[in-house]
């Protein structure tokens, strides 16, 4: 059937035409943190042994790009067809639920791993890296971007306005990607704030995509794994609840 290569296709071309704000900008942008916070600490800081500060902190820019930008593709496709009006000629169409959930975030999942690659290929220009296990790296930025797409469809589902997902983003995207071990690791912290971390999904994510570089990680990651996939499953089951009984959508 042709409707989820289609839909598939009107995804990916609509953040791919506007590339610069979507994929260069968030590159630009985990660059500067690059800068700011690694040569900042240089020197001053080091999480673990044989792996400098600056080593540490891309992998999780690239995993924190791939989500955040996994979020905004299907959150902010979502919400201009509601306000615009043409999501009713995609609900008109003989598209299936899963299609529709399916096309969307395969379509986020590709818009992530685009800039989290872009954002890998110019840090590799300053930091010197190394990938140990290269099937967790993939396992986790898949995973990853599919979650963040998939909850990024409940959020346009949920918004009625550009600003309800803004403020999706600001109040709950940005902190739990900033407070995931982004910048550093949980050992670092107190116990308590460590033991808050570990309620943080996004930290998983951050983890083992971390111990595909170094095989290091503050949690074993075949547990982070497991963690993920689960989050991945139960969030995947409340998309396709919410599309299939048409919530905010056939209104």
């Amino acid at each position: 059937m042709a409707s989820f290569p289609t839909l598939l296709y009107k995804e990916l071309l609509r953040f791919w035409k506007v590339g610069f704000q979507t994929v260069a900008a968030p590159v630009l942008t985990a660059l500067l943190y690059l800068v700011v916070f690694a040569y900042a600490l240089e020197g001053r800081m080091r999480v673990y042994d044989q792996v400098s500060y600056a080593q540490f902190l891309v992998p999780g820019l690239v995993m924190m790009s791939v989500l955040q930008n996994a979020f905004a593709n299907s959150s902010s496709s979502l919400i201009q067809s509601k306000i615009t009006g043409n999501l009713v000629f995609m609900l008109l169409a003989p598209i299936s639920y899963l299609e529709f959930f399916s096309a969307y975030v395969l379509a986020s999942m590709i818009r992530g791993l685009v800039v989290g690659a872009g954002v890998l290929a110019v840090t590799v220009w300053f930091v010197e890296l190394r990938v140990v296990a290269p099937l967790w790296v993939i396992a986790y930025a898949l995973l990853g971007g599919a979650i963040l797409g998939g909850l990024g469809l409940i959020a346009g589902i949920w918004a009625d306005r550009f600003d309800q997902i803004a403020a999706f983003q600001n109040f709950v995207i940005l902190p739990l990607t900033f407070l995931s071990g982004v910048f550093y690791s949980i050992r670092s912290l107190p116990e308590f704030w460590q033991q808050a971390s570990r309620l943080n999904p996004f930290f998983y994510m951050i983890d083992g995509f971390r111990y595909g570089f170094f095989g290091i990680s503050d949690v074993p990651p075949l547990a982070s794994l497991a963690v993920v996939a689960v989050s991945f499953v139960l969030l995947s089951t409340a998309c396709l609840l919410l599309l299939r009984s048409g919530y905010k959508l056939r209104q």
